[in-house]
């Protein structure tokens, strides 16, 4: 009877302690970095280590988790996806052996937001890292006896140098002096520089045995001394466990800011970890009050408001600012500032920018729809400011697409009629600026569209009537290039004939960028978010427009995969001819609420996000560029997502949850519960917005921001009758009054 007691409580001491270490997993604890680190086909996702929008970020130098060699540890990957900087490569064994020093093979690597782990193999060094916002610390443990060496080298071009126990110098990217300062635990017997395949390195000796030597270093884009002062602001000692408890708090003060309920494992690993992946960019590099500015080459003053940089806005203007006006207004406020300081520096707002100055990529200057979104959702900026630099960005920088040049004959062409003008597909190129990209014609007035329509409600909050007539009137050109047969957003020559003979999925040459860009006319059917109840009203009512929604699902590939991924290797995720992997198809699955039939949206939405956004290693089906993506997961895991940037509202899907709780500015909390949520119970039966009775498929900004709660009750079966009738549907291109901002 004693011995079943003692083996009674034991089990009992043994439960406890499970559901105490369950109860004490963290939010950070759920985010796993490799989801996604396999492509299917384009970049894949990288395994970074930083804190939640820091400057310094760190991934290791392999590109695809199933290589199993690495260059080195990075000190800093300064832009999302173009390229590293500066390589610490730890070494044991004789001199000699520094001669081939290129590669490690690396085995039991473990990849976190807060830390980094990972065994040289092949010299028996195990290697620690764990960032700060603009610092880090790294340990080296030298497992085996040998000589012991750390170098340091250049990925590019650079300048280095050492004093003691010290490395400082910089390295160029992009143009752009990229500063470090490094200091080790122990000071080194010597320190010798040389150069390797043309790169410039150092390399610190440590002398024969095993044991430890810790590295900490900082950056700037300054110089050497602010890189210094940087490091002794967050680091003041070689104390991992220190650092690590500060990023770790760092990471659960921002994951925490969404607190989930009732959902299985891998639903919350792959929610927080499309969270975390939302605060990859944009990253803040002011340093004590001032920051590098790569449009004029020139260190300013912050004057009390930090300085944002490092966006791809056509790739994260549609859910990435969204996400963080919601989350971080404050910050979202500073990152429009810094817009507008590039602008200034500039002579245009950027597309692209970057810490060297504007990369220019892709087609539209989607800054205008950020700003416009900013501006409804009672964000505070210079918005008359704003809107003077969209305007004389829009009208004298070239539309061509990767073009960063003044307008030109094409440009001209669309003020005067309204479309940018294609190429028949056998017709020779006319204008030297056009790049490989293309025209990408009917992409880019579509983009165009939605930017003139951001840029009118910029100058209406700014007072200034005829021009928000003038963009308004521009914000209708979709119009011109709609085929009322087809029911396609279709190319038109510059004689204002439509292209023929075409076909709507493989026309256009490789992403068939002739007419569209990465993605056919099937996803480009549906780019006027601006205006739905217009796009309806071309399709020829509700009922036309749900057809050829129904139909982009259903349409097959017209070829077998590898020929279609041939054509269109950006179009990854299918199903039919939508494409989750890319951008432009984020807002599609929620127009069927726009149409009256919102358990569409709820079925659609539910099966992209179980087939699509996984917990494993391919389990991103597209470019995740630095957020755009993982904020789509967010948002829809939640249970609404913002079709309209520039609106201050969010379309109601179908939440994964049982209980979601966003911790906003103020103190305020909004709360959206689903009752009897599972896989099958997928559609709402009934909801309830503070109690009261609710029948729209929308909810606005400010009922989110006020703080409240969304009720919700889920069921197998869609009532289709629920928020269904015509004064349910969301607002289109323009707001009631209670809306307005």
């Amino acid at each position: 009877m004693k011995r079943l007691s003692l083996h009674f409580l034991l089990c009992l001491y043994l439960c406890c302690t499970v559901c105490v270490s369950v109860r004490a997993k963290e939010c950070v604890d759920y985010v796993n970095n490799r989801i996604g680190n396999i492509s299917l086909l384009l970049v894949p996702t990288f395994p970074t280590s930083h804190l939640p929008n820091g400057m310094l970020r760190m991934n290791p130098g392999h590109q695809e988790f199933i290589n199993d060699r690495t260059e080195g540890l990075p000190l800093n990957v300064p832009s999302h996806r173009q390229g590293h900087v500066l390589l610490l490569q730890p070494y044991c064994g004789p001199v000699s052996g520094l001669a081939s020093l290129r590669s490690f093979t690396y085995d039991q690597e473990v990849t976190r937001p807060e830390s980094y782990s990972v065994v040289f193999d092949e010299y028996g060094i195990a290697c620690q890292f764990v960032p700060s916002r603009s610092s880090a610390l790294c340990r080296f443990t030298f497992e085996q006896a040998g000589h012991r060496f750390i170098a340091l080298r250049t990925a590019g071009r650079g300048e280095l140098t050492t004093d003691g126990r010290v490395m400082k110098g910089y390295e160029d990217y992009h143009g752009i002096r990229h500063y470090f300062y490094l200091e080790f635990s122990e000071v080194p017997e010597r320190i010798t520089s040389d150069e390797i395949d043309g790169h410039n390195r150092l390399v610190a000796s440590f002398g024969d045995g095993q044991g430890q030597v810790i590295v900490r270093y900082g950056i700037s884009y300054i110089d050497e001394v602010q890189a210094r002062r940087n490091l002794e602001r967050e680091v003041s000692g070689f104390d991992l466990r220190l650092l690590l408890k500060q990023a770790r708090n760092a990471w659960n003060e921002v994951l925490g800011k969404i607190q989930v309920k009732g959902a299985t494992e891998d639903q919350l690993t792959v929610f927080y970890t499309a969270l975390y992946r939302a605060h990859e960019r944009m990253i803040c590099i002011s340093e004590d009050g001032r920051y590098f500015n790569g449009f004029d080459g020139r260190v300013h003053s912050d004057e009390g408001t930090p300085f944002w940089t490092d966006d791809w806005i056509w790739d994260t203007y549609l859910a990435l600012h969204p996400l963080h006006c919601l989350l971080h207004p404050k910050a979202e406020s500073e990152k429009i500032v810094s817009y507008l300081r590039m602008f200034e520096a500039s002579g245009w707002v950027p597309t692209f920018p970057c810490v060297f100055g504007d990369a220019h990529c892709m087609n539209g200057n989607h800054a205008a729809v950020m700003m416009s979104d900013a501006l409804a959702k009672g964000i505070p900026f210079d918005v008359a400011r704003a809107a003077q630099a969209m305007k004389k960005t829009v009208l004298t920088e070239s539309m061509i697409p990767w073009y960063r040049g003044d307008k030109t004959v094409l440009d001209d062409f669309y003020r005067e009629h309204g479309w940018f003008p294609a190429l028949c597909a056998d017709e020779k190129e006319t204008c030297r600026e056009v790049t490989g990209e293309k025209r990408q014609a009917v992409a880019v007035t579509l983009a165009a569209c939605y930017d003139d329509w951001a840029i009118a409600r910029l100058f209406r909050a700014a007072g200034q009537h005829s021009d928000e007539e003038y963009f308004n009137r521009r914000s209708f050109n979709y119009r011109h290039l709609f085929h009322p047969q087809t029911l396609f957003f279709h190319p038109k020559d510059a004689d204002g004939n439509f292209i023929e003979p075409f076909d709507y999925v493989f026309s256009g040459g490789l992403g068939a960028r002739d007419y569209y860009d990465e993605n056919n006319a099937w996803t480009y059917n549906w780019q006027v978010q601006h205006n739905v109840a217009d796009l309806i009203q071309l399709f020829g009512g509700a009922e036309p427009f749900v057809r050829k929604l129904d139909q982009l699902f259903d349409e097959g590939l017209h070829r077998s995969k590898w020929q279609y991924y041939a054509v269109l290797p950006d179009a990854t995720g299918n199903v039919g001819q939508f494409v989750m992997g890319n951008e432009p198809s984020f807002h599609i699955p929620y127009l069927y609420c726009y149409a009256g039939q919102p358990w569409k949206t709820q079925k659609r939405i539910r099966m992209l996000l179980e087939s699509w956004f996984r917990n494993d290693l391919m389990g991103i089906c597209g470019d995740e560029d630095g957020g755009g993506m993982s904020a789509f997961c967010v948002f829809s895991s939640l249970g609404i997502y913002p079709v309209v940037p520039g609106l201050p509202y969010y379309v109601i899907g179908s939440p994964l949850f049982e209980r979601s709780q966003l911790c906003l500015e103020g103190g305020k909390t909004f709360t959206i519960v689903a009752r009897n949520v599972s896989h099958e119970n997928k559609y709402i039966q009934s909801a309830r917005l503070n109690g009261k009775p609710y029948n729209k498929v929308w909810i606005s900004h400010q009922d989110v921001v006020s703080g409240g709660k969304l009720e919700l009750v889920m069921g197998p079966r869609p009532n289709k009758s629920w928020a269904a009738s015509s004064d349910a549907l969301p607002p289109s291109f323009d707001l009631p009054a209670a809306l307005q901002p």
